[in-house]
């Protein structure tokens, strides 16, 4: 008879992510937005639309919850000549979705805290795939391709429209926008995600990035800022032999 309760590999830890002033978040889920700021999906090549009533649907993809970096270096990955930088805003939810669609309040209040996080790309495999009109998971869903800061309560970042992420790279500004520019906001991101996945504590959402996305070679040094209240620190180390 077999032991249906005794693992027959090793279990790897949870994720989890250091919160200021004490503890940590045990990561569940990383769901990413795609194209969500006008001027990058313009660099893109994407079309843009004219007003929220043309907006359609976000584009929304998920990078497994083990390709969080917490430790301040990611290594460049195998399979590519051209990994690039996305610096982003992150959202920690901390509640679990109610059943059905969610209205923008509750979509609110399952935010435990915010982040900064980059969306690390494997820009010529996710062009490749796009040409072919093929998924683009490699290019986004790979080892240690969400380098991501401390959190901070809700509470002590306040409104976001106000705020201001940056990103420099070996102290050379490469991406900088206001948060007001987002075309979908937190809580138009959530309820769009709760209409296709149960939402759980735990979540970390990438809310997608501003224009001058660019190239990174081992040895860089980024630097992402929101205002003066997060920092996020990533060296890209040598690729592994």
């Amino acid at each position: 008879m077999t032991d249906a309760s005794r693992d027959v590999v090793p279990v790897l830890p949870r994720p989890r992510v250091p919160v200021r002033g004490g503890g940590s978040f045990p990561a569940h889920r990383i769901y990413c937005v795609g194209r969500n700021f006008a001027d990058h999906a313009r660099e893109m090549g994407a079309a843009v639309p004219a007003s929220n009533a043309e907006r359609g649907e976000p584009v929304l993809f998920l990078k497994p919850v083990d390709a969080l970096v917490t430790a301040g270096e990611a290594t460049y990955p195998p399979g590519t000549g051209n990994l690039q930088h996305e610096i982003e805003l992150v959202v920690a939810l901390g509640h679990d979705a109610p059943p059905g669609l969610l209205g923008r309040d509750a979509a609110q209040a399952l935010v435990f805290g915010y982040g900064i996080g980059l969306d690390l790309t494997r820009r010529d495999l996710q062009a490749a795939a796009k040409a072919k009109g093929l998924p683009w998971d490699t290019g986004k869903a790979f080892d240690q391709s969400a380098p991501v800061s401390e959190l901070l309560p809700a509470a002590m970042v306040g409104e976001l429209a106000a705020r201001t992420l940056s990103l420099t790279v070996n102290g050379v500004l490469r991406q900088r926008s206001r948060l007001d520019q987002l075309i979908w906001d937190v809580p138009d991101i959530l309820q769009a995600l709760s209409k296709l996945y149960a939402l759980r504590a735990g979540d970390l959402v990438f809310m997608g990035t501003p224009a001058g996305v660019g190239p990174l070679q081992p040895g860089d040094a980024c630097l992402g800022r929101l205002d003066d209240l997060l920092e996020l620190h990533c060296r890209i180390t040598a690729p592994r032999v």
